[in-house]
Parts: structure tokens; sequence; C-alpha cells
């Protein structure tokens, strides 16, 4: 018998299970929902904020798919339903409040963004501590989470209540999964990856990591993600006119698979890609949207994500590879998950260096103070299993073996003896526990408590 996974121990809140179990009887019993409206959601944000002005690019299409895929596919309970209502409320009023912004300063869109440092590589592969840690260095910005929960106004006005807005949202989020702290660090001034700032464009990985949305998720990787990335670049000038830097530390995995849109909008962009073994990071990341999902839905197969996060990430990296290909060797920097594990400021060094970046002792002593100052792992250790996942040896080594052998990798030594991975696999612990972690979603605003309180019985 396996040991219990992380996974295994997910279960939400008792007031939770029972709200889902109400709305679930009565849903039996002919109380139907019906499907949420794209105009309905547009409609509620304008009366929401008094604002009517979108700014450019369609979002109507890419919205309604969504939630026409979450109707008929995602199986959300009472709180997934509240879950996604609230987000995309949330999310089409910050795109008014920024278009308002802009439409005020237009300093804002005059912002120059120049040479962004992308961290890529799989997920859970180390990208966390180096974005964390090239984040503290003074000449460096990077988004954090609270201010791209709530990004208006772009200064410093109410700075204070919207970072302890976030911090309220985070503590829902760790209410109602209580399991995750140990898969996914939350913190309101911790760096943000950069599918939050693509989200107003409803073109984001964010929603197919909270939902089930497979025909949205097969829709969207058919589409140019020219407008996703605008939106992006519109993102970090209202941030930068809070506060700006010389450079900027951007993360996302999924920026493997758009880099020809990426480029098109970052034309000097330069790139940092970390490399681990292709099961570890596939297995965890399997497990990070299994236990996110099943806050949202009763119905989670482990196996289906665990194929889906197979099959998307070894083709993400496949199409990556080749665009990678046409790069200068001076734009473009490998670290392997281990060096950053052992000596995260050595393997600092050798980035900064490779991109001929000043080193400074300040930035050397944020990043010592920033280690140093890391909680103890206190809440347990992430713990999963492949065979929970549906995840063999020799099909990891199917998919990755071109790219284990180009840079050197073995997966649990399948590309060197074809042995098969060990059972269990407990990671992240490198990581450190109040981090920033990959391919996690702004959380479900506060509005949800209400909504439980309102629908218990």
């Amino acid at each position: 018998m396996r040991a219990p996974t992380t996974l295994d121990e997910t279960r939400l809140p008792l007031p939770v299970r029972v709200a889902n179990r109400l709305a679930g009887w009565l849903q039996k019993r002919g109380a139907r929902h019906g499907p949420l409206e794209a105009t309905n959601l547009i409609d509620i944000a304008r009366h929401r904020t008094g604002l009517n002005d979108f700014g450019s690019g369609d979002f109507f299409e890419p919205l309604s798919r969504l939630l026409e895929s979450c109707h008929l596919e995602a199986r959300l309970n009472l709180i997934g339903r509240l879950a996604l209502r609230s987000d995309l409320v949330r999310t089409l009023s910050n795109r008014l409040l920024m278009e308002r912004d802009r439409q005020n300063d237009p300093g804002i869109a005059a912002a120059k963004i120049t040479q962004p440092l992308f961290i890529v590589g799989l997920p859970r592969s180390g990208t966390t501590l180096l974005h964390t840690l090239l984040s503290v260095d003074p000449s460096h910005r990077a988004p954090l989470i609270w201010e791209v929960m709530s990004p208006s106004p772009p200064t410093t006005k109410r700075m204070g209540a919207r970072i302890r807005h976030a911090r309220r949202s985070l503590a829902q989020l760790r209410w109602l999964a209580p399991t995750f702290r140990r898969v996914h660090a939350l913190g309101a001034e911790l760096p943000q990856e950069c599918i939050g700032l693509m989200s107003p464009s409803m073109l984001s990985d964010q929603f197919d990591t909270m939902y089930r949305v497979p025909s949205y998720r097969a829709w969207f990787l058919k589409q140019n993600l020219l407008p996703a990335y605008e939106y992006h670049h519109r993102f970090l000038q209202h941030l930068q006119n809070r506060g700006g830097a010389h450079r900027w530390i951007l993360k996302a995995p999924a920026h493997m698979f758009a880099i020809p849109a990426l480029l098109e909008v970052y034309p000097d962009a330069v790139f940092v890609q970390v490399h681990r073994d292709p099961l570890d990071a596939i297995v965890s990341v399997s497990s990070l949207i299994s236990i996110l999902r099943s806050v949202f839905s009763e119905k989670v197969d482990p196996c289906e994500v665990g194929r889906d996060a197979l099959r998307y990430w070894s083709e993400t990296l496949a199409v990556f590879l080749q665009q990678r290909d046409r790069f200068s060797s001076d734009r473009i920097f490998d670290l392997n998950y281990n060096d950053i594990r052992q000596d995260p400021i050595a393997a600092a060094k050798r980035l900064y260096a490779h991109f001929a970046w000043e080193f400074t002792n300040e930035a050397e002593d944020r990043m010592r103070s920033t280690l140093a100052n890391q909680p103890r792992v206190e809440n347990g250790f992430h713990c999963y299993n492949a065979s929970q996942f549906g995840l063999e040896s020799e099909t990891a080594k199917s998919h990755f073996a071109n790219y284990c052998q180009r840079f050197g990798l073995t997966t649990k030594g399948l590309i060197a003896s074809g042995a098969p991975a060990p059972e269990m696999l407990t990671t992240d612990s490198s990581e450190p526990e109040k981090e920033q972690v990959a391919v996690v979603p702004p959380p479900p605003s506060t509005e949800i408590r209400g909504g439980l309180e309102a629908a218990a019985p």
C-alpha cells in the first residue's frame, strides 16, 4: 500500500461540503441554475465600476467560450460557480478601471518596457525561487500578487488597503484548501507570474488550471495569442506607473507555447530556461492542478489531469526548443533545477554574468536575506505519486527523450537505464514555503465566503 499523497489528504472544510451537498440535492430536485452569460457579467462589472470602456481588444468571444465550457464540462460545485462569477467580474472590473486610468494619464501608455527577462521551463522546476531572488535586486521589478489583483489606481494610493484585501483573499483560498499550502505558498507581496496579467484578455492558462474546460482549451491553443501579450504589455505599463525599475523579471512556463507572439510585443526580450527531471515536474503540476480543481468540483479525474499535462507540456517544450534554436546564444541562459536548489546565489551570479548584468553587493545581500528569512516548512511537504495520475516511466521517457538527451537530463534514470521511477516523490521543499509558485491564478475573492454563508442551511 502506498503512502498517502497530498491529494489524498485534500478535503474541503465541513461548511463547504454541506453547502455543496445541499446545492446538489436541490439541483436534483429541479432547482436548476442557468449558465453564466458574458453579457450579464459585463453589465455587472460596468454597474460596479460606473464605467463603460474596456479599451481595445476583443475579449467577448474567449469569455463566451470559457463560460460555455465551464457550464457544459467543468462540473462545478456551488463554490466553483461562485468563484467563477466572482473572479470574472473582478477581472472585467479591473479592465474597466485600468482603461479609465490609462485615459486619465497619457504617461501610462507612453511607458517603455525594455529588455524584460522571461523565466521559462517546465512548471514546478525551480522557476519560482529564481523569480523571487531576481526580483529583490533593486534594479529589478516583478509584478506582485496584490497589485495584479487590484491594479487601479496605478499609484501608491490606498496601497495598504489593497494589500490587506489581497491577504484576505489568500486567506480565503487557504481556508478552502488547507493542503494547498504544501503545494503552493501564498503571499500578497510576493511575485506573481504572467498568466494573471493576461487574464483580462480572457486568453490565459489560468482558467484551465482552475477548471476542467477542455473545449475552451482546445480552442485557446489554436488562437494567435498576440492579443493576450498586448494586454500583458498594457498591464506592465500600468504597474510601472506606480514604481518602475531598470528591468522587469517575468515568469510563466506557458510562455514557451507562444514565443512568436511574445517576441512581437517584446522584441528585445531575453530568457532563462530552467531544467528539471520531466517526470517530477509533470507529476508535481498534475497534483497542483488536481488539488486546486477539487476546490471547485467534486469530480476531478487525476489520471485525466496527468494525461493532459504530459501531452501539453511535452508538446509545448518541443515547440519552444525549435523557437529557441533561432536565438543568439547571448539571449538565453540555461540553469538546472539542482543548481538552483543547492546554491541559488551561485546560480544567480552565473545568470548575471551571462547577460553582463552588474551583480551588486546590495543585490546579493537582499538575496541572502530573502533565503535566510524563509520560514521553516511547517505544513508538511508536497507528496505525490506518479501512478495516481496514470503516469508511467516508459511513457514519460518517450515524450521527453529528445529534451533529456539535449540537456543531459534523466527521468529518474529512465534515459540512462530504463529503470522505473520511485513510487513516492516528495518535492518542493527546495522552494520556500511562502513563495508564489508556478501556474497559480489569483484566488477567489472574499465574496465567496458571503455566498457560502447565504447558501448554508
